[in-house]
């Protein structure tokens, strides 16, 4: 679940915030709880709606940048790092896309949800979150295809 926000919100003290939140909605409104989906799909719908209501409130940056995590293998550090590099550089490319396209192409490709589902949390129609997800891939090529 922190990771789900962190994507959304780009920040642990808000991540920490949100979360404490969540629980508690979860737990205070556990009764209605219709166990229609696993409890952790629950939980995680929650999350994700805290997050983006957040953003919308502070319409704050989605994604950051994967943390470097250190290679202990000296062989595969050269390609750890390239591959490093192509991550920050796709992260970077998402960070300069307009928040709805960000919005999008995070919960669908990287939280798995489908486009009925995002247009249900982003209160947009199904065909609104396939246009922008399109939209979205489409401005994320032409930003990696220019050379830094």
């Amino acid at each position: 679940m922190y990771n789900v926000c962190l994507r959304i919100v780009n920040s642990t003290a808000d991540t920490e915030d949100i979360l404490q939140e969540s629980f508690l909605d979860a737990f205070s409104k556990l009764a209605t709880f219709r166990g229609e989906s696993s409890f952790g799909a629950w939980l995680k719908m929650i999350v994700v709606n805290r997050s983006v209501n957040h953003l919308r409130k502070k319409k704050l940056v989605l994604l950051e940048a994967m943390p470097d995590n250190e290679d202990t293998d000296n062989e595969n550090h050269h390609d750890y790092e390239e591959v490093q590099w192509e991550v920050k550089r796709v992260h970077e490319a998402i960070n300069k896309l307009p928040d709805g396209y960000r919005i999008v192409l995070s919960l669908y490709l990287l939280e798995g949800y489908d486009h009925a589902e995002i247009g249900e949390i982003l209160n947009v129609t199904e065909s609104t979150s396939k246009s922008q997800y399109s939209r979205a891939k489409k401005q994320l090529v032409e930003l990696l295809n220019r050379r830094p």
